[in-house]
C-alpha cells in the first residue's frame, strides 16, 4: 500500500506485525554494513529470566543502546531499518548522479532523492511551492467550490502522518474490497480531516490532553504565521482549525470500534451517500479526483458525514478556509524550509513522539523515496539484498508453520467440528507472497525533476490516487503489495486471505541464514505464526475462505472465542504504557492474539522439525531456551514517555516489553524450558490462550 493510503486508515483491516511507519534511528549494536543479528552479549545475566525474561533477554543491549536525540524510541527492527537505510543510501546515491546511462527506474528514483537531499534549494525557496495552492484556496468565493479543492488536495496526496494514523482534508476516499464479495473493489468513503492522531486527543479531559491541545493550537498558530499572517491573525485562524477539527472529532467512530469490521460495512447508493452532506458538492469531487462512475460506494462512518454537513453548514467560509490553509501547510511542512520542518518536527516529532532533533536529511529523504516510489527503488534494494536461496528456506518455514497451526486447529478441545472444518477450510486457502512482487509497478507515467520536491511528491501521490481510483469497479487483484520490499513489517490482508513478507525483513534478528533453526523459529517463525493467526483473531475470524464478511462459526464456538480473547484482554489491559496509563486491551486484543498464537504455532513447528534429531545445547543454550530467547531479541527497545504514551493511545500493538512477558507468561512451555517455579512471575497463574 502507497504511504498515501496506508495512513488514510480505514480501519487497520491490514494486521502488520509492527508500528508503522517504522522510523529509522542511529544504529548501536550494528557494525557499519552489517545487518544487527542474535546476540547473546545483549542478555543481562544478573536477572532471574523467570522474573523478567524481557531485561534477561534484552537488558544490556537496552543498557548499550540508548534512544538516539533524532528518535522518541529505538529497537531492534529499527536497528535494522537504519541498516536497510543505509543500503537504500547507497542505491539512491548512485541513482542520482546525472548519468544519462540510467534506467528509467533509476532516474524516477534518483531525481527524487535529489530534490529532496538539495538543502540549499528548499531554503531558497521558502514556502513558495505552497503559493500556488493557497492562493487558489484564498480566491474561494463560495462553500460549494470546497469540493473542488479538497479533490485537489486529495489527488495531491495532501495529508497528516502521525505515527500509524493520518487523515486526508476533511475525509477520507479510497478503494478497498467489497466486505460482501471480496472478490471485486468498490469505493470507499471514511472519516480524516484531523490534525492530531486521534479523535480522544480533541476529547479527553486529562491535564495531559489539555496540555497536548494547547501546544498543538501554538503550533497551528505558529505555522500560519510562517505563512505570512499576523500574529492576531494566526491565532483567529488556529482557532477557526480547532473548532472545525473538534467537531469532525466528535463525529468519528472511537478507534476500538473500528476495530469491529461490522461498524464499518454500510453499502450505500451515489444518491444516498450524497444526501448525508448535501452542502458538499460531490459530483465535483469525483470529477476532480479523476474518479470512475460511482453509482454505489461503502460508507465507513455514515454519522461522521452528517456532522461534516452540520459544520459545512454553521462554519463560515472564511473558516473553512483557514482549514485548508493548515491542511496545506500542514501536509506540506517537512518538505519546506528549516523553519516549516523544524515547526512541524517540534510538535510531532518532539512534543509528541519525544524526539529531541530532527533525522539527518538523508534518512528523510531516503523514507521519503520509499514511501512514493516504494517498487521502483525495491527494483535494485531486492538486486542488492534478496536471494533465491533466502526465498525458498522461507517457503519451508511457511510450510513448516501452516502445517502446526493446521494441527492445532484439528486438537483445540473448545472448538466444534463445524467451525473447526471451515477453519481448516480458510488455512487453506491462504496464501503467501515472499519477499517482492512478481510484477513490478509502472511508475513510467511520473514525471521526476532534480529541483522540484513538493511537485515530485504531489506527481507520485497523484499516480497513486489514480491508480487507486482505477481499481472500483474491477475484480480484486490479489498479488498487490501494500509494503514495499525494504520495509522492515509483515502483515496479514483478511479480504485477500494473505501473508506478506516484504524482503526487508528477512534479515538478520528476524530471519539469519546463519543461524540454528531454534533461533529462526523464534524469530522470523514467531512473525509467519502472528500473521497467520491474525487470520483468526478477533477481527480475521470474521471474514471466510474468500476474504468475504461472513459469520461462519456456529453460536457456541463463537462465545468460547469471544471468553478466551476476554482473558488476553484482561491480561494486557493490566500492564502500564508510562505513568498511570495502561496499555488498551481491546484496542490491542488483534495483535496480542497473533503474538500469542504466532508464538504456540512456531514452537509446535521447531518441535516438530527437530523430533528426530537430538537436541544440542548451543552457548549453554538448549533449542526451547533459544527459541524464546529469539523471539525476545527481536523486540529489544528502549522507548520514550511520550512516545510510550503515544502508542498506548493509539496502537494496536502493546509495547515491546509486553510483547515478550505477556506471551512467555501464557505458555507453560516457557517454564518448562527455563525450568520456572510455579508462582514466579513469568508464570502466570490463569494462562490465556486462543489459538
Amino acid at each position: 500500500m502507497s504511504e498515501t493510503k496506508r495512513i488514510l486508515i480505514r480501519l487497520a483491516l491490514t494486521c502488520t506485525l509492527l508500528t508503522l511507519p517504522l522510523a529509522a534511528a542511529v544504529s548501536r549494536s550494528a557494525e557499519p554494513g552489517k545487518a544487527p543479528a542474535f546476540d547473546l552479549d545483549s542478555l543481562d545475566r544478573s536477572v532471574d529470566p523467570c522474573v523478567d525474561f524481557y531485561q534477561f533477554a534484552c537488558g544490556s543491549w537496552m543498557k548499550n543502546n540508548p534512544i538516539p536525540p533524532d528518535r522518541g524510541s529505538y529497537g531492534r527492527g529499527r536497528e535494522l531499518q537504519e541498516y536497510n537505510l543505509t543500503v537504500l543510501k547507497g542505491i539512491l546515491e548512485k541513482a542520482s548522479a546525472a548519468d544519462p546511462g540510467r534506467s528509467p527506474v533509476m532516474q524516477k528514483i534518483g531525481d527524487l532523492y535529489a530534490s529532496c537531499i538539495d538543502e540549499k534549494g528548499a531554503e531558497g525557496k521558502g514556502v513558495a511551492p505552497l503559493k500556488p495552492e493557497l492562493d487558489r484556496i484564498a480566491k474561494l468565493k463560495t462553500k460549494t467550490e470546497l469540493a473542488s479543492e479538497v479533490a485537489r488536495l486529495h489527488s495531491q496526496g495532501a495529508f497528516f502522518v502521525m505515527g500509524r494514523s493520518g487523515a486526508a482534508t476533511a475525509f477520507g476516499f479510497h478503494s478497498q474490497g467489497d466486505y460482501k464479495d471480496a472478490s471485486m473493489v468498490v469505493a470507499d468513503a471514511d472519516q480524516g480531516g484531523l490534525g492530531l492522531p486521534d479523535r480522544d486527543y480533541y476529547l479527553k479531559e486529562d491535564d495531559k490532553s489539555k496540555e497536548t491541545r494547547k501546544q498543538y493550537l501554538e503550533h497551528v498558530t505558529k505555522t500560519f504565521q510562517l505563512l505570512g499572517d499576523s500574529s492576531d491573525r494566526a491565532t483567529a485562524a488556529a482557532k477557526n482549525v480547532m473548532e472545525i477539527e473538534t467537531a469532525l472529532a466528535k463525529v468519528s467512530l472511537e478507534r476500538v470500534k473500528r476495530r469491529e469490521p461490522k461498524n464499518l460495512d454500510h453499502k450505500m447508493s451515489r444518491k444516498e451517500f450524497m444526501g448525508l452532506a448535501p452542502s458538499f458538492d460531490w459530483n465535483q469531487y469525483f470529477k476532480g479526483i479523476g474518479a470512475p462512475d460511482i453509482q454505489s460506494l461503502n460508507v465507513a462512518v455514515p454519522d461522521f458525514f452528517k456532522g461534516m454537513e452540520t459544520q459545512l453548514r454553521t462554519s463560515s467560509l472564511n473558516a473553512w478556509k483557514d482549514y485548508l490553509r493548515w491542511h496545506v501547510a500542514g501536509a506540506w511542512s517537512p518538505y519546506l524550509s528549516a523553519p516549516f520542518a523544524n515547526e512541524a518536527f517540534d510538535f510531532y516529532g518532539k512534543a509528541l513522539g519525544g524526539a529531541k532533533e530532527l533525522p539527518a536529511r538523508w534518512k528523510r529523504c531516503v523514507e521519503t523515496v520509499d514511501q512514493s516510489l516504494g517498487e521502483a527503488l525495491g527494483q535494485p534494494y531486492v538486486e542488492a539484498t534478496f536471494g533465491a536461496d533466502g526465498k525458498d528456506r522461507m517457503l519451508k518455514l511457511v510450510q513448516a508453520l501452516e502445517k502446526a497451526l493446521e494441527k492445532d486447529i484439528q486438537t483445540l478441545d473448545w472448538m466444534t467440528d463445524a467451525t473447526r472444518k471451515q477453519a481448516l477450510v480458510k488455512l487453506a486457502a491462504i496464501s503467501n507472497k515472499i519477499g517482492y512482487p512478481d510484477k513490478w509497478r509502472d511508475y513510467s507515467s511520473v514525471k521526476t525533476t532534480r529541483d522540484d520536491l513538493v511537485g515530485n511528491l504531489q506527481r507520485a501521490r497523484n499516480f497513486e490516487m489514480a491508480r487507486d481510483l482505477n481499481k472500483i469497479g474491477k475484480p480484486l487483484d490479489k498479488s498487490e503489495w501494500e509494503m514495499s520490499p525494504p520495509t522492515v513489517n509483515a502483515y496479514y490482508n483478511p479480504q485477500m486471505n494473505n501473508i506478506n513478507f516484504p524482503a526487508g525483513i528477512l534479515q538478520p534478528p528476524y530471519f539469519d541464514r546463519s543461524m540454528d533453526d531454534a533461533v529462526n523459529y523464534g524469530a522470523i517463525g514467531m512473525v509467519i505464526g502472528h500473521e497467520l493467526t491474525h487470520g483468526f483473531d478477533d477481527q480475521g475470524r470474521q471474514f471466510d475462505a474468500d476474504g468475504n464478511l461472513k459469520d461462519w462459526w456456529t453460536e457456541v464456538d463463537a462465545k468460547e472465542f469471544e471468553k478466551r480473547a476476554a482473558c488476553i484482554v484482561d491480561e494486557y489491559g493490566n500492564f502500564t504504557a508510562v505513568g498511570d496509563l495502561k496499555l488498551n486491551g481491546k484496542l490491542t486484543l488483534g495483535e496480542n492474539t497473533a503474538d500469542n498464537g504466532g508464538m504456540r504455532i512456531a514452537y509446535m513447528a521447531l518441535m516438530d522439525t527437530l523430533k528426530d534429531a537430538k537436541p544440542e545445547s548451543i552457548d549453554g543454550f538448549t533449542p526451547a531456551q533459544r527459541f524464546f530467547l529469539g523471539q525476545a531479541q527481536v523486540w529489544c527497545a528502549n522507548t520514550s514517555d511520550e512516545e510510550a504514551r503515544l502508542r498506548a493511545q493509539t496502537d494496536p500493538h502493546s509495547l515491546p516489553r509486553y510483547r515478550v512477558n505477556g506471551v512467555v507468561a501464557n505458555m507453560p512451555e516457557f517454564a518448562q524450558a527455563f525450568a520456572c517455579q510455579e508462582g514466579s512471575p513469568m508464570i502466570r497463574a490463569n494462562a490465556c490462550r486462543v489459538w
